[in-house]
């Protein structure tokens, strides 16, 4: 299938052309023809499936067909969890209707709002926002949600997970009922069901890959060790491998900044992004992370949820995640594309729970091993047998554990008898 089977007018099929993109995604072949049909779609896509085209372009479509209101009221809202993800959907918008007469805007906060309020009062087409901001500029009456025909919620599990659903029910409440409703999600949990429930009208569900899902190009290593010497070991690990592109997590600010500092000191360029960072210190370390400017980029989750750098070949979890999911989401950032990547954890005695709450996520058991020299002494639990490895490193002698296989489901409509066309006047429910 092309993206002109999919029924995109031609000024988008040059702008998807121009980026490099030959044939849809799973998740925009799915998706697009339900959105320009005018139906409201829950989808489960994570970061780097192509999600962001899956749904600008579909609207911007519409935007495009439809006659601008006279003084350019926000006709499509675009609500992200964080600034960085408002920043990349933002530049999509403006890349693929370069061809087309709509304005665009991003909002977030970090920064002063005098020119994102004067943007707003020339006018525009579709807004791209973070909540707090948003509300802010509200408040302030420099915005109006009175003409949105089109409202997009992605990454809706991380907003939940971030605190946001108060503030999305507020800005969801200025706006009229009569609108398309877009949620896009990670994952299909129960509370994201029942978010999707308040929001959504007769919805259609679409899937790009399975629920909480690994990647099958990427290839997981948990490596045992003591605590206190993960930082030695990740700085031998990037030396030793001469590796560059590096993405680390870690699970607090204080963390970030202080790994940053010990790799520096260590000659190994790097740079943290976190909440406590301002926008453009946030900025600045992902645009030189992505030309290669720097080697490391350490980012507490939060901080990197959207981040999206192509062919990124090492993600390390120099701390995994207490929750579950968030280290599908961290190891979902390598692997992209048809390209390999590799994903790897440093595990110490502290976080065998962590480990095992994962491996039941995933549903199989990681195989791990020990790096030569830096055996775990802190009441890590009993190892298998360890036999001599690639370079410095001990393998288990066990067989590597089967990877779960990734299948793909097609979409699915929660409202078979919707089929709700829009018609050449009244093109939103």
């Amino acid at each position: 299938m092309s993206f002109k089977d999919l029924g995109l007018k031609d000024a988008l099929l040059r702008a998807v052309k121009e980026k490099g993109y030959t044939t849809p995604s799973p998740i925009q072949e799915k998706a697009i023809p339900h959105i320009l049909a005018g139906k409201d779609v829950l989808a489960s896509a994570q970061t780097g499936t192509g999600k962001t085209a899956g749904f600008t372009l579909p609207v911007i479509q519409y935007l495009s067909e439809t006659k601008h209101p006279k003084y350019r009221p926000i006709r499509a809202l675009v609500l992200t969890p964080t600034r960085e993800l408002a920043a990349q959907v933002y530049d999509n918008v403006k890349e693929y209707s370069s061809y087309l007469n709509i304005r665009s805007a991003v909002v977030f906060g970090g920064v002063k709002a005098a020119s994102q309020i004067a943007t707003l009062k020339r006018g525009v087409d579709v807004l791209v926002a973070t909540p707090g901001r948003l509300l802010d500029l509200h408040n302030q009456k420099v915005v109006s949600f009175k003409r949105i025909d089109v409202f997009i919620l992605d990454e809706a599990d991380r907003m939940l997970d971030m605190g946001f659903v108060r503030d999305i029910n507020k800005i969801i409440s200025y706006m009229p009922s009569k609108r398309q409703n877009l949620l896009f999600s990670a994952t299909f949990s129960k509370e994201i069901k029942q978010l999707a429930h308040t929001i959504l009208k007769n919805p259609v569900m679409v899937e790009a890959e399975p629920e909480n899902s690994t990647a099958e190009m990427v290839n997981q290593k948990v490596y045992r060790v003591n605590k206190k010497e993960k930082t030695t070991i990740i700085t031998n690990l990037i030396k030793k491998g001469n590796w560059n592109q590096v993405l680390v997590f870690m699970r607090t600010k204080h963390g970030a900044n202080k790994l940053t500092k010990k790799l520096l000191q260590s000659g190994i360029s790097a740079a943290a992004i976190h909440g406590n960072k301002s926008q453009g210190a946030r900025t600045k370390a992902l645009s030189n992370f992505k030309s290669n400017d720097i080697r490391i980029l350490v980012a507490t989750d939060i901080a990197a949820r959207g981040l999206d750098i192509p062919l990124l070949p090492h993600v390390v979890n120099y701390e995994l995640p207490n929750v579950p999911e968030d280290y599908v989401h961290r190891i979902g950032r390598t692997g992209r594309a048809g390209a390999s990547g590799e994903a790897i954890s440093l595990v110490c005695s502290e976080e065998t729970e962590y480990l095992k709450e994962i491996e039941k996520l995933l549903g199989t058991k990681l195989a791990d091993e020990i790096i030569e020299g830096f055996e775990p002494t802190d009441n890590a639990p009993p190892k298998r047998a360890a036999s001599q490895s690639k370079g410095a490193f001990k393998k288990s002698s066990s067989k590597k554990p089967h990877r779960k296989k990734h299948f793909q489901r097609g979409s699915k409509s929660v409202n078979s008898d919707n089929r709700n066309h829009r018609g050449s006047k009244n093109r939103r429910r």
